[in-house]
């Protein structure tokens, strides 16, 4: 029995979006942030390190086509932008080295914060990078 290596590779992420898989992504990426600062007293070296609070934040590339797709959503739900939609993303990673075993992180309560649109010279198709925001993260 070998031992297998072999690290993530994209076709092995998939992403739903507000309930849908998302055929046309790019990128995806997300973090858990939180605020710290060296505390400081008598001297000049530090005394401790105070903590603040929790923050998280990603991004999701995605083609025209899957924005098109987010925007009749929104409408749908009532609302005139994709930026008043608050939903859950599923990140799943089927794990290369443990025979298909899937691990999932749920971004819970997502809201993009930006939707910007552009196209460069000679290229063939959109992207459109949308950073949002998270209320928490929990894995399966």
């Amino acid at each position: 029995n070998m031992f297998n290596s072999r690290e993530y590779e994209w076709s092995d992420v998939n992403v739903v979006i507000g309930g849908r898989i998302v055929t046309g992504i790019r990128s995806v990426k997300y973090k858990e942030s939180k605020e710290k600062e060296v505390l400081y007293g008598k001297g000049n070296k530090p005394q401790g390190i105070q903590h603040g609070n929790y923050s998280y934040d990603g991004e999701v590339t995605i083609l025209q086509s899957e924005l098109q797709a987010l925007e009749t959503a929104a409408k749908a739900a009532g609302v005139s932008s994709i930026l008043e939609l608050s939903m859950e993303i599923v990140v799943s990673y089927v794990d290369p080295g443990k025979g298909g075993v899937i691990s999932t992180d749920i971004l819970r309560g997502a809201e993009f914060t930006e939707s910007e649109k552009g196209l460069a010279q000679g290229a063939k198709f959109m992207e459109i990078t949308l950073p949002f925001i998270f209320l928490k993260k929990s894995g399966i």
